[in-house]
């Protein structure tokens, strides 16, 4: 985690007022960072899929004493960017503004050759990795333009830095999603309050990892709970200089 400053370390109440949407909620990486938010204060928003694995993480959020989250159960695979606009309206109505937006959920798809790989599959990937990323990010901007420091990253992947056999449309969609991040910091960053990253969180024992490496010891990999030290500083205004930057959770 070379981006944090030597000796940081979140206070208590670091993200206190703050408001932020996290997709993939429910489950491994985006669960951990939902909670991690909510520990130093903020208040949470829980997009996912299943909304029974997000009432699981609202009644630990609210039993642990933080701020009581939303829930938006929502399935990114078959949104529509009117049903998006809408969830913008109702936002704009309840929170006001938006001080993070943690793009998280992610679809695997198949590991297999470009030559295997499925449409179906394909399209299915880059929609709710690249697709869904986008229509939320476009209808969220008003309310991150509202907060004073906002800040908007987008998880992304060592194979959509360097392409790798196998990855097919997972690895492509995160090329994408490296495309947009930059796109967006150059567009955002001198014109408006809102910071634009990515965060590669590497090696971590998810459901995603033991699905596309199998053979592995879960444990050699760290929980996600480990890392979020760098997800909590990308939130904090402590981070408010960075902007365009393709970053690590784990070293280079």
């Amino acid at each position: 985690m070379t981006f944090i400053p030597p000796n940081w370390s979140a206070r208590s109440n670091e993200l206190s007022g703050k408001t932020i949407l996290v997709t993939g909620a429910g489950a491994g990486i985006g669960k951990a960072a939902a909670l991690a938010y909510a520990q130093h204060g903020a208040e949470v928003l829980l997009l996912g899929k299943t909304e029974a694995k997000l009432e699981a993480v609202y009644d630990q959020i609210v039993s642990a004493g933080g701020p009581e989250p939303g829930i938006i159960p929502t399935d990114l695979s078959q949104v529509s960017h009117d049903a998006l606009c809408a969830l913008a309206d109702e936002l704009a109505g309840s929170v006001g503004k938006l001080d993070g937006l943690l793009h998280n959920a992610s679809l695997l798809g198949d590991r297999k050759p470009m030559e295997q790989t499925s449409a179906a599959t394909w399209h299915q990937v880059m929609q709710v990795n690249v697709n869904a990323a986008f229509m939320l990010t476009q209808t969220l901007l008003p309310l991150l333009e509202r907060a004073p420091k906002a800040s908007l990253v987008f998880t992304s992947s060592g194979v959509g830095r360097r392409g790798r056999a196998f990855w097919g449309a997972y690895a492509v969609s995160k090329f994408a999603t490296e495309g947009m991040m930059q796109v967006l910091a150059d567009e955002l960053g001198g014109t408006t309050n809102i910071r634009t990253n990515s965060l590669n969180p590497g090696a971590v024992n998810t459901a995603m990892r033991r699905t596309a490496y199998p053979a592995e010891h879960p444990e050699t990999n760290p929980l996600p709970e480990a890392l979020m030290a760098a997800w909590v500083y990308l939130m904090s205004d402590d981070s408010a200089a960075l902007n365009g930057q393709a970053l690590s959770a784990q070293g280079a």
